[in-house]
């Protein structure tokens, strides 16, 4: 079923379509960004080639099912697209997870033997890259929600008034969120306004250098992380 021009992907009323393309970054600041992301993105799909090809093989001998895991996420102007991820979990419990509704949790049964080490050193993220390079998503960005993403049955977009804001972006494989310790599941309201008011924080003073530091930062703090599994 078609949406209005009002409507976003959940049936719900959004911004005008004219305000919704109003894109944070324009002109020479896109053009340095996304020179930026597909040429170190190549870059780095190359360098941990390695890595993937060790992932898929004990992915696929672990447990049946694909070695990449596919979900609907929520990009740029609130428009949908498929985020690659290396699947972590019994293919059974990947197929009920798609809508996202139901989050991962620490020592979460779902989860594969090789998925806990997928998942606690953030390789899982690395198909990611495909992304960047299909121009879906940034290095650097707020990280892209599920469609159904919710807390107590009330979806996201429903409990901070201006979380579509951070879809003025592309949105990212790491943020200002995730560096700041903002990552794993949410319990608490308090935990989803913390990372919106990081996504906002970076889209409203972003800069080549922010994305550069976020992205160190991301190799020192999130490679390995508590909030990761």
């Amino acid at each position: 079923m078609a949406l209005s021009e009002n409507q976003d992907v959940f049936g719900n009323a959004t911004l005008d379509p004219l305000t919704l393309s109003q894109q944070a970054l324009k002109g020479w600041q896109q053009w340095q960004k996304t020179i930026f992301d597909r040429v170190t993105g190549a870059i780095l799909l190359i360098a941990v080639s390695p890595v993937f090809l060790i992932a898929a093989v004990l992915i696929r001998l672990d447990s049946p099912g694909p070695v990449l895991f596919r979900q609907n996420r929520i990009g740029l102007n609130n428009q949908t697209f498929i985020i690659y991820k290396f699947r972590t979990m019994y293919h059974r419990d990947d197929l009920a997870s798609l809508d996202g509704r139901r989050q991962a949790q620490r020592f979460d049964p779902r989860v594969t033997r090789t998925g806990v080490w997928l998942r606690k050193l953030s390789i899982d993220e690395l198909p990611q890259l495909l992304n960047v390079i299909k121009g879906d998503m940034s290095l650097v960005g707020p990280r892209p929600h599920p469609l159904d993403v919710n807390l107590d049955g009330q979806l996201w977009e429903t409990v901070v008034i201006n979380y579509g804001d951070r879809h003025r972006v592309l949105p990212g494989i790491t943020g200002w969120a995730q560096v700041n310790g903002h990552r794993g599941p949410v319990e608490f309201v308090e935990q989803i306004e913390q990372r919106i008011s990081h996504d906002l924080y970076y889209i409203d003073h972003w800069s080549m250098l922010f994305d550069i530091r976020i992205l160190v930062l991301t190799i020192m703090r999130e490679i390995v992380s508590r909030h990761a599994f």
